[in-house]
């Protein structure tokens, strides 16, 4: 398996600090979790129904006309190459790495490329696949681009996949309400923006038969229950998403000058999280775990992502860790 930020466990026992005592910025998750309500009796006790209004709830809130709940976009990330016989794929790289690896496992030719090559190879390709904002390195592309990728690609029979994880403080760039059209598909996560990862639910945004066609790859009762519940009272407090897109806004913003005042200017990030290339990626990476500070360190590209502080005493925290670090470096 491939490795992720959040292993919270793995650091503890190698650095010999408690989980409770760990400031952990390693993921890219809302650290504000939605209010979780309460639960009946009945989703726990009964198969869970798909008539229940979360498929409505999902489609209201992201704007689109259908929607398939999974248990995480990563299922649907590795169901989606099931779909299709084998062929070339493109994925737009440096990105979340299970896309490349899902499409490889199942025979594909896989081709990780950049943005400004694009161009260049999307004709000779049968799927291209577009994490947006991307992830980790906060590259956003606008609408129109991906859906001139999408038309371009769909003339041909292929498809485009856009993997929209950090999409909720900036709703207005989404391609969920082109979802219907063939050949698109968007893929939305439900823990990051809600800060509830370990319920474990997504959204697949398509036309009608390909959601058909995954559903029975998911398989019946993929989505438990009580996560049915939770993710539909989420999805419908509006004035949460209000809150939460400001404080996720105003934090990242202020992550981003922390960084820059101790000479680690980002070189991109969105509302959830920060990312910066420096050579001295794995000193810094290792200075903080010893400190209770775990970030996610890519050690091919000698960069950092940094997720956000939730209070005050985690800024403090991560500020006079980085004062520290710059005494010790002097």
């Amino acid at each position: 398996m491939l490795e992720h930020g959040g292993r919270l466990r793995k650091a503890a026992l190698e650095y010999g600090i408690d989980e409770a005592d760990w400031l952990d910025l390693s993921t890219g998750l809302a650290p504000w979790p939605f209010p979780v309500p309460d639960i009946p009796v009945r989703a726990w006790a009964r198969l869970p129904e798909t008539d229940d209004g979360l498929e409505q709830a999902a489609c209201d809130y992201y704007g689109t006309l259908q929607a398939l709940p999974v248990a995480g976009s990563q299922m649907a990330i590795q169901l989606l190459p099931r779909l299709r016989r084998a062929g070339k794929v493109g994925v737009l790289s440096p990105c979340y790495a299970e896309h490349a690896e899902a499409w490889r496992r199942s025979g594909y030719i896989v081709r990780e490329v950049l943005e400004q090559e694009v161009d260049f190879f999307i004709d000779s390709l049968d799927v291209l696949v577009v994490v947006n904002p991307n992830n980790p390195t906060g590259l956003n592309l606008t609408p129109n681009r991906l859906l001139d990728w999408h038309s371009r690609l769909a003339q041909r029979g292929g498809w485009l996949v856009v993997d929209e994880a950090f999409m909720d403080n900036t709703p207005q760039l989404s391609l969920a309400p082109f979802a219907h059209q063939v050949g698109l598909i968007v893929l939305r996560s439900f823990g990051k923006f809600f800060g509830l990862a370990g319920v474990r639910l997504g959204f697949v945004l398509a036309e009608r038969k390909l959601l058909k066609l995954l559903a029975e790859q998911v398989g019946p009762w993929a989505v438990s229950g009580p996560t049915r519940v939770i993710g539909q009272a989420c999805l419908r407090d509006t004035e949460g998403h209000m809150r939460q897109r400001v404080r996720a806004e105003e934090a990242s913003e202020r992550l981003a000058s922390l960084l820059d005042h101790y000479g680690f200017t980002p070189l991109g990030g969105c509302a959830l999280f920060q990312w910066l290339i420096t050579e001295r990626a794995e000193a810094l990476y290792e200075f903080m775990a010893q400190r209770g500070i775990l970030l996610r360190l890519f050690t091919h590209n000698s960069s950092l992502r940094f997720g956000l502080p939730a209070d005050e005493a985690d800024w403090v925290r991560l500020a006079l860790a980085f004062e520290e670090f710059a005494k010790d470096s002097q």
